[in-house]
């Protein structure tokens, strides 16, 4: 299907942006793969979307063809499973726990599309798709063909992938995971805050479903799960990523904390790096819940999650990101890097 001029909009969870010059919406990976060439045949500006839960499109919209991914497949074959990318990722995780596989379940509730999750190497509560996803089928613009990736060809990293470094190359078709059958238990817990809410030691498996449903009461507390009528859910999840310092980094950002009297979290990164918690920063800088008076303001559950009151422009939501970002810069030295992909805008 083919629209002209369409709103992008109600396309995205933010409910921000403005039209495309065109809108191809695809049903099959044939589809997908026609639209793509005829785009790149005609020298046009691609934009790919997915569920549009980690997108932040400009006011002046796309100037080209926005092609809309709204596949269907769940095939399951043992503890294999292989999912078309314009699946609903939620969904989709609640059908594996529903036939018993662990290797998703900690990332119930997570909004968009499967096509998105190795994109962004999507993780949550201690659990990430790089650790299931076995080969990801990706047409590549540039090779013009349909190719098929291992997980080490990914190049998974925190929130970083292959496809992310390289964004107009592969468009993703289908995504296939290795999960597995613990009689019935999930993966061990590896997240502090679940095992807290779940009453059991990091480390422990617990019952699938306990496990799912667990994480999808955390994630609502914080306003990350999709609800039309609460504005708290028209977001892009965690706007921002937790920060990893290098070693001097690190140190200068503990001088500053101190200075404060405070201990911010902290946590093994690879290479001698440190991580440490966006939320926190954004908190401790003075941007508590709520945060702002405009349209556009921090949701009043989470301090990660820039939020629409239901009438902001995309305009309005980035200048509340900046005024974040550089809070924080000035508090404590430590530069935030936006997790939504920015289209037609930049911070």
């Amino acid at each position: 299907m083919v629209e002209l001029d369409a709103p992008l909009a109600p396309l995205t969870t933010l409910r921000l942006g403005g039209p495309a010059r065109r809108l191809v919406t695809a049903t099959t990976d044939d589809e997908v793969v026609a639209a793509v060439r005829e785009a790149d045949a005609a020298g046009e500006p691609l934009l790919v979307l997915g569920g549009g839960s980690n997108l932040v499109i400009g006011d002046a919209g796309f100037p080209g063809t926005v092609l809309r991914i709204a596949t269907t497949g769940f095939a399951l074959d043992g503890t294999t499973l292989e999912l078309a990318a314009g699946e609903v990722w939620a969904e989709a995780v609640a059908r594996t726990v529903e036939h018993g596989l662990a290797g998703i379940e900690f990332l119930a509730g997570i909004p968009g599309s499967a096509g998105a999750t190795p994109v962004q190497n999507v993780g949550a509560y201690g659990q990430e798709v790089a650790q299931s996803v076995t080969e990801v089928v990706a047409y590549d613009r540039r090779a013009g063909e349909t190719v098929t990736l291992s997980n080490a060809e990914c190049a998974f990293s925190y929130r970083h992938s292959r496809f992310k470094a390289d964004p107009d190359r592969y468009v993703v078709l289908r995504v296939r995971f290795g999960l597995a059958d613990h009689g019935g238990l999930s993966t061990p817990v590896a997240y502090a805050e679940t095992a807290r809410h779940l009453g059991v030691e990091q480390g422990e498996p617990v019952g699938l479903r306990e496990a799912h449903d667990a994480v999808l009461r955390l994630r609502s507390g914080k306003g990350m799960v999709l609800d039309p009528a609460d504005h708290d859910t028209w977001s892009a999840g965690s706007f921002f990523t937790n920060p990893v310092l290098t070693a001097e980094q690190y140190d200068a950002f503990l001088a500053l904390a101190a200075e404060r009297e405070l201990t911010a979290p902290a946590y093994p990164a690879p290479d001698g790096c440190t991580k440490t918690s966006a939320a926190w920063l954004i908190d401790k800088a003075g941007f508590g819940k709520g945060y702002g008076s405009g349209p556009a303001t921090l949701s009043t559950k989470h301090t990660l999650a820039l939020t629409n009151r239901g009438a902001a422009t995309a305009e309005d939501l980035l200048a509340l990101a900046r005024e974040i970002r550089d809070g924080v810069r000035a508090a404590f030295g430590v530069e935030l890097v936006n997790e939504p992909v920015m289209v037609g805008v930049k911070l």
